[in-house]
């Protein structure tokens, strides 16, 4: 007696929805990864823009108009601190410190060198210490406003005009202190490809 076929099974629905399943997941992991990193890189400027704004983490302050408040007969120093990062680029003030009137608008110079053989373009981070004192020292004019391009073998000179609000002079927190430091330090700018060399 000839033997009958086995009989052929079919495809188990639950192993193709399984299947779709991990598909959809998979698909979820990457959108949500991908906004992640979005978030991330937007964060970037917010958080700058925040730091601008409300003098947090030692961010001095920007403004968009000279003083109008009191000139306060109280005097502070303030110091200069530069430094460079991943650039061939000389950066130093014209002077290290300089005593102000609390509550006077003042004007201080910075020299940058580009030392490199090629086009650069820098970006300043920058903040005062002691971070307490930051919320009140306000920035009309920077150069860390915006990134600096500077050619090979070109010094520039940039201006920057600030003050120190009155209101520092009342703070519990601040009004001990006689000295306060205004740090820069510049990094390549992130957003900028470096130059391609010719060939030939």
């Amino acid at each position: 007696m000839a033997q009958a076929d086995p009989p052929k099974l079919k495809p188990s629905k639950a192993g193709s929805g399984r299947r779709y399943g991990n598909g959809a997941v998979a698909l979820i992991c990457v959108v949500v990864f991908t906004g992640m990193v979005g978030l991330a890189y937007a964060a970037v400027p917010f958080y700058r823009a925040f730091c601008q704004a409300t003098g947090f983490d030692g961010t001095p302050r920007r403004v968009l108009h000279a003083s109008t408040v009191k000139t306060l007969d109280r005097t502070i120093d303030v110091g200069f601190d530069t430094n460079v990062r991943s650039l061939p680029w000389a950066f130093s003030p014209v002077q290290t410190h300089q005593t102000i009137k609390i509550g006077a608008t003042n004007l201080a110079y910075f020299k940058v060198k580009n030392n490199g053989a090629t086009p650069l373009t820098g970006r300043a981070a920058y903040n005062v210490s002691p971070e307490s004192a930051a919320t009140y020292f306000l920035k009309i004019q920077c150069f860390c406003f915006n990134d600096q391009t500077i050619a090979p073998g070109v010094e520039k000179t940039f201006p920057v005009i600030y003050y120190v609000d009155p209101k520092f002079a009342s703070d519990p927190d601040t009004s001990p202190l006689q000295e306060l430091t205004l740090s820069y330090t510049f990094y390549p700018a992130p957003d900028v490809k470096p130059p391609v060399a010719n060939k030939g």
